[in-house]
């Protein structure tokens, strides 16, 4: 099923970061099925970004697979790279998980080469959800739960990640500078199609 998405016609899976926590992320670390099932499982580190096509997820011009959480994020060609800090992302008042966004990088980690190839990492919060408010704490409860006898460490192994190829630098520098960046502006910068776009400074 791998690179296949078995959608009616006319539906495409552009999902946003809350809804690929909730709905993919959540149900794969609680060994829940996921439906629609379409998001395949592969190992980071036997793929560079380009050869992700006809094996992950593929949504336009982005990719999307689970795989284990890893330290050492290296490929055979390549390493991808944490840039910026990570990002809460947060539904119905909790939070509810981390995204880290990484750069790919042709070479070993000391004289790498920056390539255009962006990843957007997921990861589950470590132990309880974190709501603002009892009023939605209630919100956390709905849930899926854990099955029995899985450890909290084994559920937090689970990521699920998005790659696409940018081509504008400033992908890069907005995070390199510590600018936060709006949903508007992550989705033009994940957006090869558009040849002209332009950010106030």
């Amino acid at each position: 099923m791998a690179g296949a998405s078995n959608l009616p016609p006319g539906f495409h899976f552009f999902p946003s970061d809350e809804e690929l926590i909730v709905h993919f992320l959540r149900r794969k670390a609680s060994l829940l099925p996921c439906r629609p099932d379409i998001v395949p499982t592969l190992t980071l580190n036997l793929y560079d970004p380009w050869e992700l096509n006809g094996k992950a997820l593929q949504s336009g011009n982005q990719w999307y697979f689970f795989s284990h959480a890893t330290q050492t994020r290296a490929s055979p060609n390549g390493h991808w790279k944490p840039i910026g800090s990570d990002e809460t992302v947060v539904s119905g008042g909790c939070s509810i998980g981390l995204k880290k966004t990484l750069i790919f990088f042709m070479g070993e980690p000391i004289e790498g080469i920056k390539t255009s190839w962006v990843m957007h990492e997921y990861h589950l919060m470590d132990g309880n959800t974190d709501c603002s408010n009892s009023s939605t704490s209630s919100s956390s409860s709905k849930w899926p739960h854990k099955k029995k006898g899985q450890s909290e460490t084994e559920s937090n192994n689970w990521v699920i990640c998005r790659v696409f190829e940018s081509s504008y630098d400033s992908q890069v520098s907005f995070h390199e500078e510590g600018t936060e960046l709006s949903c508007l502006d992550e989705v033009f910068l994940s957006l090869d199609d558009y040849d002209e776009v332009s950010f106030a400074k």
